[in-house]
C-alpha cells in the first residue's frame, strides 16, 4: 500500500470542522439554569462513534437507564460531515443557524427543547458527578492527574499515532516514527497492567473506558490501514488485550459494541486500498463479548 493510497484510505478526524461544540454544564443547584432533574434530559448516540461509545459504556456503568433516557442513532450519519437530520431542530434551537454538522453525541434539555451539549468528556463527566450515586466511582479526586495522562496516552499516544501511521503507510520515512509513538504508548500501558486488575490499580474508572474504547478502534479500525508487521507487534501486549477481552465480557461495555455499525461507519468514511494488517484481527471481540453475561445496552 502506498503513502498516497493511504491517506487516501484513512477516516478523517472525528469532528475535523472548526467549528466548536456547545458546552453547556449539568450544574449542582438550580442556579446553574441546568441542574440535575430525573428524565429531564435525554442523550443522543451512535455508539458506532468512538466519543459515543464511551458516554454509553458510562450511562450503563452508572445505572442510568431509568434516570436519563437515550436516543440512539445508526450507526453512518445522513451525510460525510456527520449530520444527523433528526438532530438539526435541536442544534438550531440552541444556535440560530449552527454552522456545523447536527453530529452526536449530544445531551438534549426536555425543558427547554434545546442542546446542554456536544463535547463528549464534559457530558460523561456530568454524568458521573451530577447522577451517579450507583456504580463505581469513575472519577475520583486523588486520581486526577493519572486520568489526565491515561487520557492524553489514549488520545495522543494511540489514536493520532495509529492514524499518523496509517496516513503514511509504510513506505514513508515518517511511518516508523508514528508507529514508535503508537507502541510506546502501548509499552507504558502494559506495565501498568503488570500487577493491576484495572488501569489505576483494583477499581475500574473512566480511565479504563477511555482505553477500552482506544483499544477498540486500533483492532476495528486502525487496523485497516497498518501493514501486517505493525500489528502483529501491537498484538504482542498481552496483558493489554487480555484485559480489553476481560471487559468486552463486561455487561457495561459489551452491550455496547457494535462491530457491524463501527465497520459500515468506518468504509463509509474511508476511500481507497486497505493495508495488509486489516487481514490480522488482534481480538475476537464477538467471543469475547460473550463470554460473560451482556444485558441489554440502555435496559
Amino acid at each position: 500500500m502506498t503513502a498516497t493510497s493511504a491517506a487516501t484510505a484513512m477516516s478523517p478526524t472525528p469532528h475535523s470542522t472548526a467549528v466548536p461544540p456547545l458546552r453547556g454544564r449539568i450544574g449542582g443547584d438550580p442556579r446553574s439554569g441546568h441542574y440535575a432533574v430525573p428524565h429531564r434530559y435525554r442523550l443522543h448516540l451512535s455508539p458506532a462513534c468512538p466519543d459515543c461509545l464511551r458516554i454509553a459504556i458510562t450511562h450503563s456503568l452508572l445505572e442510568l437507564g431509568d434516570t436519563l433516557p437515550v436516543t440512539l442513532l445508526p450507526a453512518v450519519p445522513d451525510s460525510p460531515d456527520g449530520e444527523y437530520a433528526a438532530l438539526r431542530p435541536l442544534y438550531e434551537a440552541s444556535s440560530h443557524q449552527h454552522p456545523g454538522p447536527a453530529a452526536a453525541p449530544a445531551l438534549s434539555d426536555g425543558w427547554t427543547g434545546r442542546i446542554v451539549s456536544t463535547h463528549a468528556p464534559d457530558i460523561a463527566r456530568d454524568l458521573a458527578e451530577r447522577f451517579g450515586e450507583r456504580g463505581p466511582v469513575l472519577y475520583p479526586c486523588r486520581a486526577r492527574n493519572a486520568l489526565e495522562e491515561i487520557g492524553r496516552l489514549c488520545a495522543y499516544g494511540i489514536h493520532e499515532a495509529a492514524q499518523n501511521a496509517g496516513r503514511l503507510g509504510a513506505d514513508s520515512p515518517g511511518y516508523e516514527t508514528a508507529l514508535g509513538t503508537l507502541l510506546g504508548a502501548l509499552d507504558s500501558l502494559e506495565r501498568r497492567l503488570a500487577d493491576k486488575d484495572h488501569v489505576l490499580g483494583g477499581e475500574l474508572t473512566s480511565a479504563d473506558v477511555e482505553l477500552w474504547v482506544a483499544l477498540v478502534q486500533l483492532d476495528t479500525v486502525h487496523r485497516w490501514h497498518l501493514d501486517a508487521a505493525a500489528v502483529h507487534r501491537i498484538a504482542g501486549h498481552r496483558r493489554l488485550w487480555s484485559y480489553a477481552r476481560r471487559l468486552a465480557a463486561h455487561p457495561a461495555f459489551g452491550a455496547h459494541l457494535d462491530l457491524d455499525g463501527i465497520a459500515r461507519r468506518h468504509h463509509a468514511r474511508c476511500r481507497g486500498q486497505e493495508a495488509a494488517g486489516a487481514a490480522v484481527q488482534i481480538v475476537d471481540w464477538t467471543a469475547a463479548r460473550r463470554s460473560g453475561p451482556v444485558a441489554p445496552s440502555f435496559g
